[in-house]
């Protein structure tokens, strides 16, 4: 009796391990995130329509003023006046701000009594010593003194021609960072000048595109928001190295007809001149899939998002264009790649 006892005891211990392993290993599988294979995965797609084929690329950049300056003053005192204000149109020689010359125009009233009584002494010398009534050398010292009153009232005069700040050329005040009563010194910024009359536009072109940009060439620009007017801009730098996206910096001059209209800081486009090539089908590049060095795409037949493999011809800006592998009416998935496999389920947004 004792053994069946026993016998029974230990299956029931063996049975209470199991029970419980399972029980743990059910609450571990709750907790698990678990891929749903079969859940519909939310996608965007395209339809893919027959398109002409044009050489016309079109580069996104943005418009900079050609020349721009933060002006300070050359010598320290207090602000008199500031003459200009933020949207000034300025031209080059223009007053702008007056700093405080009072105590320099006493100094070169001084300097000026002093130069007339050495102008004064080197007269009566100049006589004395052609009657040799006193020595060379004392008029030597009289005209001497003459020659250093005159450095000095010079260098007064320079001074107090930079207590008058002008604009350097011609512009529009685009900041105005001090006031009158504070004190300008050397190296601080009290005003922005901008010229805008001469814009600079500035694209990243990627390296298979840099040969259809030629120094001193002209090519037609507009602005985003300014579709319709259109810009000449001329080819002005091409860049020596690459950036980080494997692209290179083209820089235009675009002469500003419209300065009421174009302004710094705006995005605009450059185009290429355009010729019919025929048509083809034409998607963006974000729904290729590189694998393997393969290009593939996700096409949505019967619901499902089936990978097929596709031959690109050449890339227009941001689209690619596809010589095999995709027919009119085939929707391409463009968006949505996370946890999109082949087969998939899927829904559209």
């Amino acid at each position: 009796m004792k053994r069946i006892i026993w016998i029974i005891a230990g299956i029931a211990i063996v049975g209470l391990v199991i029970f419980k392993l399972a029980s743990n290993k059910k609450i571990t599988e709750s907790k698990v995130y678990q891929f749903d294979k079969e859940k519909p995965i939310s996608v965007e797609v395209d339809t893919i329509r027959l398109k002409y084929l044009d050489d016309e690329n079109t580069y996104t950049g943005t418009f900079e003023p050609n020349r721009e300056t933060k002006i300070s003053a050359e010598t320290q005192g207090k602000i008199n006046a500031v003459l200009v204000d933020v949207g000034s149109y300025v031209q080059q020689g223009q007053i702008l701000i007056q700093l405080d010359n009072s105590l320099l125009k006493l100094q070169l009233q001084s300097v000026e009594v002093q130069i007339e009584g050495l102008q004064d002494d080197v007269n009566r010398y100049t006589i004395l010593t052609e009657a040799d009534a006193v020595q060379g050398v004392q008029l030597e010292k009289a005209k001497l003194g003459l020659k250093s009153a005159k450095v000095q009232k010079a260098t007064l005069q320079e001074q107090i021609n930079k207590t008058t700040i002008k604009a350097p050329f011609n512009g529009v005040v685009t900041a105005k960072l001090s006031e009158v009563g504070a004190f300008a010194a050397p190296g601080v910024p009290l005003l922005q000048i901008t010229d805008i009359t001469t814009l600079r536009f500035t694209v990243n072109i990627p390296e298979n595109d840099l040969v259809q940009f030629q120094n001193n060439q002209t090519y037609e620009i507009s602005a985003d928001v300014y579709p319709g007017i259109s810009l000449s801009g001329k080819v002005t730098m091409t860049g020596s190295k690459a950036n980080m996206g494997n692209s290179f910096p083209v820089q235009f001059q675009v002469a500003n007809t419209n300065q009421s209209d174009i302004k710094s800081g705006m995005f605009g486009k450059v185009r290429l001149s355009a010729s019919k090539t025929g048509q083809g089908i034409v998607i963006p590049s974000s729904a290729i899939i590189n694998n393997e060095n393969q290009a593939q795409v996700y096409v949505v037949k019967n619901g499902k998002a089936v990978l097929q493999t596709v031959t690109t011809s050449k890339n227009i800006g941001n689209k690619t264009v596809v010589s095999d592998g995709l027919n009119q009416g085939d929707i391409v998935i463009t968006s949505g790649f996370i946890n999109l496999f082949d087969g998939a389920n899927i829904t559209t947004k």
